[in-house]
């Protein structure tokens, strides 16, 4: 099942792991939503600034924000009714994960680029 996935944090950087995730996203056939506050665009994919600009349903979204950033947007998280959330390594939180699971978003503490290519990404 290809899904659709908020990249928070998204980069228009190589070297970004967000960056990473987004090109082997497309490569495994999802539609990668970038949301970045200094990017317009990233991989010819058309950055958001803000979560809350998204308004089509949302599979995962994956983090690549730190904890304190993390705070200030779980409202916005919960908003958009996501199946479920991907804390990747440095994004942990769980004040964040207990928020999401009292609203039935599952949390993963995983890393995206390793779910995919190990093809588990569709099964974790």
């Amino acid at each position: 099942m290809k899904e659709r996935v908020v990249v928070l944090g998204a980069s228009s950087k190589p070297d970004r792991y967000s960056y990473k995730a987004i090109a082997l996203l497309q490569e495994h056939d999802h539609t990668p939503i970038p949301v970045s506050v200094r990017d317009e665009e990233i991989l010819g994919l058309k950055a958001v600034k803000s979560i809350s600009q998204i308004d089509e349903p949302i599979d995962t979204v994956t983090l690549y924000v730190n904890p304190k950033i993390l705070s200030e947007v779980v409202d916005d998280i919960i908003a958009i009714r996501p199946k479920r959330v991907i804390m990747n390594p440095g994004t942990e939180s769980p004040e964040a994960a207990e928020q999401f699971k009292q609203h039935g978003i599952r949390v993963l503490e995983a890393c995206t680029l390793v779910l995919l290519k190990t093809n588990q990404y569709s099964k974790a």
